[in-house]
């Protein structure tokens, strides 16, 4: 049995001949809370219009879930989604992108922070990564595979997210993300680019990820993937997520994983190295 949660008891094990991962939740812990900062500010939006419908308890459920089925997109994407869901209510909404910047001015108060103890060592990279996210890309490049990352955050948060994480050296060709929160920009895209580029069947990937969109991306073209039901910092390492848990079981994750704190079984297993 591999060291993580099985949950396709007949997933193909490898050798691949490349790896996607996602970015935030995934490799980056610096825009942990984001999720907080959007739906509370959707929610006060439709407060702000009188459209909320769902009793007290239920609002942020509600628009949680609208928020994570998206959750891997550009992030442009969440808030056409949300347009879409003031018209549905009765409302006016306001541009997707004025409430695009109004969420990134919120969210950028405590990331910047994060940025700027980077920089100048009072964090250490160590400290803003999914556990031993460092190891499991060492080990990955050590055995000679591509890797690639594909994130729904603007181009230029995550190359210096990237940077400052120390990953971006893992990532030969480079970061792939919206640039300026291109709405075009597919994980889809990405990974045909990669298949294409590399000369390799679909089976042959193996993604990583903790959202639905890349989850169900990978799985499209039939490779494996391995959902990173990852906790935010203060919530305890080693500790699954459930509701990321149950979102990537039903996007057809097949194998769950909280961090890597158990990468070297994990690849091993994968690789059909280990019983």
């Amino acid at each position: 049995m591999p060291p993580a949660e099985l949950i396709n008891p007949s997933v193909r094990r490898g050798p691949f001949k490349a790896v996607l991962f996602d970015f935030d939740g995934t490799l980056s812990l610096l825009r942990e809370g984001w999720p907080r900062v959007m739906v509370g500010m959707l929610i006060e939006r439709l407060r702000a219009m009188s459209l909320l419908r769902e009793p007290e308890s239920d609002e942020w459920v509600a628009i949680d879930k609208l928020v994570m089925a998206q959750n891997g997109a550009p992030t442009i994407r969440q808030m056409e989604v949300f347009v879409e869901e003031v018209r549905r209510r009765g409302g006016t909404p306001a541009d997707s992108w004025d409430y695009l910047r109004e969420y990134i001015e919120l969210l950028m108060r405590d990331v910047r922070g994060r940025w700027d103890a980077l920089e100048v060592g009072e964090l250490q990279p160590a400290d803003w990564v999914v556990p031993n996210a460092h190891a499991i890309l060492t080990n990955l490049r050590d055995r000679g595979v591509p890797l690639f990352v594909a994130s729904g955050t603007e181009y230029d948060h995550v190359a210096r997210e990237a940077h400052l994480l120390r990953v971006e050296d893992f990532f030969l060709t480079g970061i792939n993300a919206p640039k300026d929160n291109d709405p075009s920009f597919g994980k889809g895209k990405v990974i045909a680019r990669v298949l294409a580029e590399l000369g390799i069947r679909g089976e042959e990937l193996l993604g990583f990820g903790d959202g639905v969109v890349e989850t169900g991306e990978v799985k499209r073209v039939g490779g494996v993937a391995v959902g990173v039901a990852s906790s935010e910092p203060g919530s305890g390492w080693g500790v699954v997520q459930p509701e990321k848990r149950a979102r990537l079981i039903a996007t057809g994750a097949d194998l769950i994983v909280p961090d890597y704190s158990q990468q070297e079984g994990l690849i091993r297993w994968l690789w059909g190295e280990a019983k």
